[in-house]
């Protein structure tokens, strides 16, 4: 493009009036010559050049800079990609233009980029944003991933809570079925059983109130048997890897009811997770995918676990890991009992969480307590063995890790360190 203004020398004006797919010659050949020459790289706008031309016998000044400011949108994004390819694959000695206080990624980190470049496409505007004076839209490859088979047009909110749904769900095989229902991006129900429907039935006695207009997320093909109970209560989106044919047509009574069959599970390949701060500035991370098996826990009281609460205790690490910091949960080898997400203090989550089992008419005798960080202090670990815990999980790590440890040994209970810890902001 710069090449087109010093070659042609004419203002930035007639140069974007003159900018042409066929490549520079063709540019500078019109530019000389005045010729008014547009680029289309979006079948979308065929049908406005096509309207204009017959009318007019050419595009007007301002639809070709409207198509210029899309054609140089679309190179940039392809420079994008090769650069970032090219970075991560052979490196790079690029020097930030201000010098940073912490240390920079090492050279053999190509995950995370020297320069973040994000270049893509907007797929459909959505109604509107989190509220509905906040304008929006989508953005990406959405598409390759998720599927829409019917329902009203997916909102701000349900991507979020979908996507959410999608990233608890992927950490059960489907070997065994499983059931998710979330809130909010949040976990209020998580049930294991071997078929849909009863595990369906575990995940929704967690919690029979908080559903209504929840977000539900299956492991295994959804079936007749599961869609029929599932009908009985309002949602807002349901997610399987696919659906049987008994299962859509119960569904197509409720027309407005969202299906989203999963085309392929997002986050199966190592991906970023980038955030704006507000101030000109973003975070990037690596998505949090770690997962844990037996041999990962690290068992610190005098009592080892019995097989049934190992097993338990990987149920809900698996379910804590997707819960909003503080987070709490209770749980037995196959169901969610008690879920505190998101308080200020950890011992309130946990208050909550038994507050709710209350409210379920679950019973936490014998349950296990997971908690996504360590307990800073052992009243939060007492409080659940008063309401019946008899092993706790938790990263450990706290400097008061002897204290808690004791009052674990106490109470008879046992209790894992994993070493990881799963905030979620």
């Amino acid at each position: 493009f710069e090449q087109t203004v010093a070659q042609a020398d004419v203002t930035l004006e007639k140069a974007i009036e003159n900018i042409d797919i066929g490549g520079p010659s063709m540019l500078r050949s019109a530019a000389k010559n005045h010729e008014h020459v547009t680029v289309v790289v979006d079948p979308s706008d065929y049908e406005d050049v096509a309207a204009q031309i017959k009318k007019n016998g050419n595009t007007t000044l301002e639809l070709r800079r409207k198509l210029a400011a899309r054609v140089f949108a679309r190179t940039s994004a392809y420079d994008a990609l090769i650069a970032g390819y090219l970075v991560k694959t052979f490196g790079s000695k690029m020097v930030p233009t201000k010098p940073v206080e912490a240390a920079p990624p090492k050279p053999a980190d190509t995950l995370l980029p020297e320069t973040l470049s994000i270049s893509v496409l907007r797929s459909q505007n959505l109604r509107y944003g989190e509220n509905p004076h906040q304008r929006a839209a989508l953005y990406g490859r959405f598409g390759d991933y998720f599927k829409q088979l019917q329902g009203k047009e997916l909102s701000y909110n349900n991507i979020l809570d979908l996507s959410a749904a999608a990233r608890l769900i992927r950490e059960f095989p489907a070997r065994k079925a499983a059931v998710a229902i979330l809130k909010h991006t949040n976990p209020c129900g998580v049930g294991q059983a071997k078929s849909l429907r009863d595990a369906w039935e575990k995940a929704l006695s967690t919690d029979r109130q908080a559903p209504f207009g929840g977000i539900i997320a299956v492991n295994q093909a959804l079936d007749g048997s599961c869609a029929e109970t599932i009908a009985e209560i309002f949602s807002e989106v349901i997610i399987a890897p696919s659906f049987s044919r008994e299962a859509l047509e119960i569904f197509k009574k409720k027309k407005n009811l969202r299906l989203i069959e999963v085309l392929k599970q997002p986050g199966a390949e190592k991906v970023l997770d980038v955030r704006s701060t507000d101030a000109g500035s973003f975070l990037v991370q690596e998505s949090d995918v770690r997962s844990l098996g037996p041999n990962d826990l690290k068992t610190v009281t005098k009592r080892k676990p019995t097989d049934a609460e190992m097993e338990a205790m990987l149920f809900g690490w698996r379910v804590v890991k997707h819960v909003k910091s503080n987070a709490i949960v209770y749980a037995n080898r196959s169901q969610t009992l008690g879920i505190g997400a998101g308080q200020m203090s950890r011992v309130d989550s946990s208050r909550i969480a038994i507050w709710k089992a209350g409210e379920a008419h679950l019973s936490l005798q014998g349950s296990v307590v997971c908690s996504d960080a360590f307990f800073p202090f052992a009243d939060g670990l007492i409080a659940a063995a008063d309401a019946g815990a008899v092993a706790a999980v938790q990263p450990g790590g706290s400097v008061r890790d002897e204290e808690v440890i004791a009052a674990a040994d106490a109470r008879g209970m046992a209790m894992a360190f994993t070493g990881v810890r799963h905030f979620r902001h």
